[in-house]
Formats: C-alpha cells, structure tokens, sequence
C-alpha cells in the first residue's frame, strides 16, 4: 500500500499496486479509446483480424534481432519489448500515437520501481520513421500513471462500455466494424 500526495487537491490517498496492475496495453489503450479498453478488459478481441496489428508483429518480430532481452515477460502482465544496459526500449512502427505509446512505457518503469525498486530510463523506437525518444520518469508522471490506474479499474468494472466516440482514428481500429456496425430492424 502507498500514499500518495495528489497536486490538485493536496490530499492524501493510498493505492494498492497490487489490486491496480494491468497490462501494458491496457494503458496504451485508455489513452487511445476508453471503449476499446473496456472491449480489450470483458475479453472482446478483435486484433486478430486486423492486417495492422498484423503489420506491427512483422515489424516488431524482425527489428532488433540480435539483442539478447527481447520480449521479456513480468510478472505475467507485462511485455517489455528490449532491456539493455539502463534503459528499457519500446518498439512501434511509428509515432502517430505518441502520448498512448509513451504512457505505457512510463507505465512498464513505474511498475519496475514500485514493485521491483529497479529504475531505469526508456526509450520508444519508432521503426518507420527511424527515430528515438528518450523517457525519464518523474514525480509527475507517476501521479499521472496512478491516476490512470485507477481510471483504468473504474472503467473496467463498469456493466456498460463507455459511449462511442468518433475519433479520427476509428477506421484503421481492429474494433471499428464492432463499434460501428448498424443494426437494421
């Protein structure tokens, strides 16, 4: 159990990390559509026929192949793309969603440090774009992933997905002809 100090209100609230642990892509999912987090969370899965999800295994699968810690699993929910030395390395094909991509992997070394007391530094590799960006996790950002934590649990217990959203994304989404399907009566 922590406590923590929150900025906004200047209160004092405990978090369990244990009864708040997702999985990475959880978090990449909140800050990309909260209705496709809460689809991913009730076990409703539509990646597995998307050619882009398809796309970015390829990608993934063939970029970095000599590093030695590729795709090392915690604790069972977390997948970490590549550690080496003092950094842990997320690699996406490109930077269209930045902020998502980022949060998760602030996410993976706020979990290490918390659970584990192991701090490093990150960096997101975008292949197709061939470029690096360098993450240091602050006081901030961890009252920021904590505050996602807990969002995260409210949405996922909810009955009801959250209310659609068109976003300018929908169309390339694995979930778009799920959310967006007209029923005729």
């Amino acid at each position: 159990m922590w406590r923590i100090f929150t900025k906004e209100k200047g209160e004092i609230m405990s978090i369990d990390i244990e009864d708040l642990k997702v999985q990475g892509v959880k978090i990449n999912y909140y800050y990309i559509c909260k209705r496709k987090l809460w689809l991913f969370s009730k076990g409703i899965t539509m990646e597995q026929n998307s050619s882009r999800v398809e796309s970015g295994k390829i990608v993934h699968e063939n970029s970095y192949k000599r590093m030695k810690s590729k795709e090392v699993l915690v604790d069972d929910i977390l997948k970490l793309d590549i550690i080496q030395g003092d950094y842990i390395r997320e690699v996406k094909i490109s930077s269209k969603m930045q902020e998502a991509d980022e949060m998760q992997l602030y996410y993976y070394l706020y979990y290490l440090k918390k659970v584990f007391g192991i701090e490093k530094k990150g960096t997101i590799n975008y292949v197709k774009e061939k470029k690096q960006d360098e993450l240091i996790l602050t006081s901030d950002i961890e009252e920021k992933i904590e505050k996602t934590l807990i969002d995260i649990k409210y949405i996922c217990k909810q009955l009801y997905p959250p209310k659609l959203e068109k976003l300018p994304y929908c169309t390339k989404c694995a979930y778009y002809e799920f959310c967006f399907a007209k029923e005729e009566i």
